[in-house]
């Protein structure tokens, strides 16, 4: 099972070439995709119109999701002091929600996120970078 973050769903939903489409299905194989709240709410926040939102909240409500628990707050919170008290500022506390939810369910995050990376320093959290577009696109 495989948690996908926001930004790997904003480029499988973006690409117009199929490319990132492709390598997305090709990673994923027969695993199962989980989502979170956080990830519903991010790409939802992100529509430019009534017929999008109507057509992902549709999608997403067939989705299966992880969801958070009373620790997931609290240890959440405890990521991001950690983090600053490094010298680590990431850019949304959302991200460690998100990464905590994966460490609980002990699932493997798929993400494009440097804020995924530095949370996996000081936790254990399962991640995977996902190839950016631009990555996909280089010597083709």
């Amino acid at each position: 099972m495989i948690l996908v973050d926001t930004s790997v769903w904003v480029e499988v939903l973006r690409d117009k070439k199929g490319k990132i489409v492709r390598a997305f299905r090709e990673r994923i194989g027969t695993e199962i995709c989980l989502f979170c709240r956080f990830t519903q709410l991010e790409l939802l926040q992100g529509c430019k119109d009534e017929m999008e939102w109507k057509r992902l909240d549709d999608y997403l409500s067939t989705q299966y999701y992880l969801e958070a628990t009373d620790k997931t707050w609290r240890e959440a919170a405890r990521i991001y002091f950690e983090l600053r008290r490094k010298g680590i500022t990431l850019s949304s506390p959302v991200d460690c929600c998100i990464a905590q939810i994966a460490i609980e369910s002990e699932v493997l995050l798929l993400h494009q996120d440097e804020d995924f990376e530095n949370i996996s320093r000081l936790r254990p959290l399962a991640v995977e970078r996902f190839p950016s577009k631009l990555g996909l696109d280089e010597g083709h």
